[in-house]
């Protein structure tokens, strides 16, 4: 068992570090505040590999594993603790890999260069008005086949990257029952490569986020949409399964995410509680303010071995390793529980430390703050969902109170 990194990885984490915090950290605030990722990032981060990284050269791709990748978004959110780089990031990363791996060969050829260079958008949508993990009874986009390809109609919300994709183009993954017997369970869904920008018959909509501004939220109506067959990803009756791949690489990505943005935020803290005194002493110097800074660490410590577990398991199944999709579901959501819930723990005791200077825009921890929150009540699952998830690979499916 090794704890340690490689000569590569150690490489790659320092490359990562030095663009991140020359060419995003100073702009955080700015991305926040205008609500978008200045083109020129976008630009750099294509330029390092690092957007769909996971796919490979051939589509301009950068091949890497599972661990650089979880390498690479640590250092992302430690860069940027409003979260929106990182969004795009993982995003692009999770799912431009599953796109590659079951996507037909035309339509990778027309997507995954464009994306890799930076001019296009590639997303997921699954969530719907009714629920999102509850896919097989909230899911009711239809896509119904014809002579000419498929016909959609529904409606998804709360998905990343909608004006994103209007305004570069690109594909959302889309999720939809192709399969109306109610009986058909897991085996009743198709994913669908769908251009949102000059789709006839697709009508967006934006929701106004919290935190995470410089991505946009939205949704889009589906009205008779049509969709050539081979838009078509994936066998049919499949994207069940493939969402779940999705959804588990997602997740230790997003618990990447936050460590690197928890480990920024203790960072500003240590070196506030340092330099600030109160009657006549460094705020380092109480306990009650160290001990739970020890609390903290010791937290952040433990959340970054189960998410770079995680990042191994990926490895393990899609390299030379034996792991199954189990093993990667259980530590995917380990990692998905805990990284936000303690990220947003540091964040807010950090605010703490600030005072009444955290709760302007003075201090970016409010940044954080905002962001995270998203990590455990939404965006690849709550908190919530994960312990579904946990007790389903502990204990099996018969003891789960829903059908799954």
């Amino acid at each position: 068992m090794e704890f340690g990194w490689n000569e590569e990885q150690r490489l790659w984490r320092q490359a990562v570090r030095d663009f991140a915090q020359s060419e995003i950290a100073p702009r955080v605030r700015e991305i926040d505040q205008e609500e978008r990722i200045p083109p020129e990032i976008i630009k750099g981060m294509a330029r390092m590999g690092l957007l769909a990284p996971l796919c490979p050269e051939e589509y301009g791709g950068a091949g890497m594993d599972w661990t650089m990748a979880a390498i690479a978004a640590e250092e992302l959110g430690r860069a940027d603790i409003s979260l929106a780089v990182p969004v795009l990031y993982l995003v692009e990363a999770a799912w431009g890999f599953v796109f590659e791996q079951y996507g037909p060969p035309e339509l990778k050829a027309e997507v995954l260069p464009r994306v890799t260079a930076g001019e296009a958008f590639l997303g997921i949508a699954t969530t719907e008005p009714e629920g999102g993990s509850d896919i097989l009874g909230a899911c009711r986009t239809k896509a119904v086949k014809d002579a000419d390809g498929w016909r959609l109609n529904g409606e998804k919300v709360y998905i990343s990257g909608v004006r994103e994709s209007l305004e570069m183009g690109g594909i959302h993954l889309l999720l939809a029952r192709t399969d109306p017997d109610p009986e058909a369970g897991h085996r009743a869904f198709t994913f669908f490569g769908l251009p949102l920008k000059g789709t006839p018959g697709l009508t967006p909509t934006f929701f106004e986020d919290m935190g995470r501004m410089g991505i946009s939220t939205g949704g889009f109506a589906l009205e008779d949409v049509r969709l050539p067959a081979e838009h078509q990803v994936g066998e049919l009756n499949r994207g069940f399964y493939y969402a779940m791949e999705g959804f588990s690489a997602a997740r230790v990505l997003i618990g990447a995410t936050c460590v690197g943005a928890a480990e920024a935020v203790l960072d500003m803290g240590i070196d506030h509680i340092k330099e600030r005194k109160a009657f006549g002493r460094p705020l380092a110097a109480y306990e009650g303010i160290s001990f739970p800074l020890a609390d903290h660490y010791a937290n952040l410590e433990s959340t970054r071995l189960l998410v770079y577990k995680g990042a191994w398991t990926l490895d393990q199944k899609y390299g030379p390793g034996t792991r199954t999709h189990h093993d990667i579901a259980l530590i995917a959501a380990l990692a998905k529980l805990r990284a936000p819930r303690v990220g947003f723990g540091i964040m807010n005791e950090v605010a703490d430390w600030f005072g009444a200077m955290a709760y302007t825009k003075e201090a970016p921890v409010e940044m954080g703050i905002r962001a995270i929150r998203s990590y455990s009540i939404g965006a690849e699952g709550t908190s919530n969902i994960m312990r579904l998830i946990i007790t389903r690979e502990l204990l099996g499916t018969e003891f789960l109170p829903y059908r799954y």
